[in-house]
């Protein structure tokens, strides 16, 4: 078995072993791969494992020995997994690796919109307690979570672990998932919630569902924490928001074009937290991650099929 790790520096920077992978066969590992080196690298590799390398159907069909993909994250749209299935190429994804992981970073965004600790410790740090006329100060205001009411839009397995954390500091929780409950819910958290999380998948049917039209039936002042994917959100239409009041504060993990470019609204917005898309990225989640990209490839040769997404 010949595998080839096109992009792994992302799942594993340094801080982590490839050995369960090695052990499978003769592998070589990448840290980064540009698109126009894949089938030279990958020319005899009977395996790939990838991250965000696209692998188009005129790549696949210059790999003649390529019987299986893994891709090293949840989502796999990098992959035209319809003419691997054509092909006979099996590709698998990472499944629920970092639920914990993206449950804490919704509410580490919470938090810092709420108790601004980043700010007031620099604020400590560069000297401005010790010249303060009273015994404590605050630049922003200092809000209790306790008795508010958060929304979840995805109420699958991240959105229900945010929902435990929003328990366990006496918020109110209310949740929609398309699949399962009523459009309405989906009116009542744009009209009820004081936070509204986004965890849910980013489809045809829900680009930017945070817009304009949404935003204005929410209550006035509300926080936004989008930890899902950045196409959920019209980016113009909440800066508009975040200056005219309509939005009290945004914070994402996650935009329409990463890395962020230079001209991205949110950029200039006021109120505004941003995280490189690092929600996912705790060390145990990607230690995690790596383990079962090594179980789904190990029951691959075994011929024991799991984690499959072009069944």
């Amino acid at each position: 078995m010949r595998i080839v790790v096109l992009d792994g520096f992302t799942a594993n920077p340094g801080d982590l072993s490839w050995d369960e992978i090695y052990r499978l066969g003769e592998t070589t590992v990448y840290d980064r791969t540009d698109a126009k080196d894949i089938v030279a690298r990958a020319k005899d590799a009977d395996a790939i494992l990838l991250n965000k390398c696209p692998m188009k159907k005129q790549t696949m069909m210059q790999l003649g020995n390529l019987k299986y993909i893994g891709v090293l994250a949840t989502g796999y749209n990098v992959v035209d997994t319809a003419y691997a299935k054509e092909a006979g190429i099996v590709v698998t994804n990472i499944p629920a690796y970092s639920t914990a992981s993206v449950a804490q970073h919704v509410f580490a965004l919470i938090l810092e919109m709420a108790s601004h600790v980043g700010v007031h410790s620099q604020r400590c740090l560069s000297g401005a307690w010790e010249t303060s006329k009273d015994f404590c100060f605050w630049d922003h205001p200092l809000t209790e979570l306790y008795g508010k009411t958060l929304g979840i839009i995805g109420n699958g397995a991240i959105g229900q672990a945010a929902g435990r954390i929003a328990s366990a500091f006496g918020m109110n929780v209310i949740s929609y998932s398309p699949s399962k409950n009523a459009p309405e819910t989906l009116e009542k958290i744009y009209q009820e919630a004081d936070i509204i999380s986004l965890n849910c998948p980013l489809k045809e049917d829900n680009k930017e569902m945070i817009s304009s039209s949404s935003i204005s039936r929410m209550k006035k002042g509300v926080w936004i924490v989008n930890t899902a994917r950045g196409g959920l959100v019209n980016e113009q239409d909440v800066k508009d928001a975040l200056i005219s009041g309509q939005i009290g504060g945004f914070a994402a993990d996650v935009v329409s074009v990463e890395p962020i470019k230079h001209d991205n609204p949110l950029l200039t917005a006021p109120n505004v937290i941003l995280t490189p898309h690092i929600a996912w990225a705790p060390l145990e989640a990607r230690k995690r991650l790596i383990k079962i990209a090594a179980e789904n490839l190990k029951s691959f040769i075994a011929g024991t099929i799991v984690n499959c997404v072009n069944v």
